[in-house]
């Protein structure tokens, strides 16, 4: 069975965040295999899609595995399936995914560029918690909670220098949030291509940090929008490792835009 690794929301090799990809020829193997090679592949996420019926609504099924659970919804391991899809000419144009979050597209334009469609986040105003200050070491501005597929508390903080510079306390962090802890701010200097900065810390699902959380920009794109009065902007997510998301809010969907590079290409060698 083919395995790629794939990064996604990058041009170049090793940035970005990597997801595992496996395109199957039939239905889903059971959970607990699905589970144990998404354990050993060790990404945030693993990708697994398979055909569907022509004359569906969708094109492929598709799930994804972090180490430890399987999650409702995830960006950038989507925009490594399209990339793996496109590249092996096994689609082209857009792609139409059924998941657990309900159907979602993505569209690989002539540059290579994906531009996923998915369902926009709601946002709810929640008191911060000082546990979650003491973890992240910082002050909080505000905090948002986000809807049931993603499940983050998106956390505003000073400046993306406070963002930057984050060292927080994971086993601290567990447990405070459904799914994880995105942390945001504005852009010290929009001049350097991007207009706000985030990290994402998920220690619940075996991730301590995210590199480039796809899904959790479509609670950051409306939370920015209403900041800015922007709709179309770009955001920066990462510590060590980082990438670029080009975020379009169009009311109830968020469109997310980036690139994606296959790093290994090669051969799972079990099968269920």
């Amino acid at each position: 069975m083919r395995i790629r690794i794939i990064d996604a929301f990058t041009d170049r090799p090793f940035h970005g965040n990597p997801a595992g990809v496996l395109l199957l020829d039939g239905p889903f193997p059971p959970d607990a295999w699905l589970q144990q090679v998404a354990t050993e592949v060790n990404l945030s996420e693993t990708a697994f899609a398979h055909p569907l019926p022509p004359g569906g609504d969708a094109d492929w099924a598709l799930r994804w595995f972090t180490p430890v659970a399987e999650v409702d919804m995830c960006g950038h391991a989507t925009l490594a399936t399209a990339h793996a899809l496109a590249t092996s000419g096994l689609a082209e144009g857009l792609i139409r995914f059924t998941a657990r979050c309900g159907i979602l597209t993505a569209e690989v334009a002539e540059d290579g560029t994906i531009t996923m469609d998915f369902p926009t986040s709601s946002l709810t105003p929640v008191e911060a918690d000082p546990e979650i200050a003491r973890a992240l070491g910082a002050d909080i501005k505000s905090v948002h909670d986000t809807s049931a597929h993603i499940g983050d508390l998106v956390v505003e903080l000073a400046d993306e220098r406070t963002v930057r510079e984050l060292s927080p306390d994971f086993a601290a962090l567990r447990g405070r949030s459904r799914r994880g802890v995105i942390v945001t701010a504005a852009a010290e200097d929009p001049a350097r291509g991007y207009d706000f900065v985030s990290r994402g810390f998920f220690p619940a699902l075996g991730i301590e940090e995210d590199p480039v959380t796809g899904s959790a920009h479509t609670a950051l794109a409306p939370f920015w929008a209403a900041r800015t009065g922007r709709t179309e902007m770009t955001g920066l997510q990462g510590g060590t490792r980082t990438g670029l998301v080009r975020v379009r809010l169009a009311g109830e969907r968020t469109l997310l835009t980036g690139h994606a590079v296959t790093v290994i290409d090669g051969e799972l060698r079990t099968s269920p």
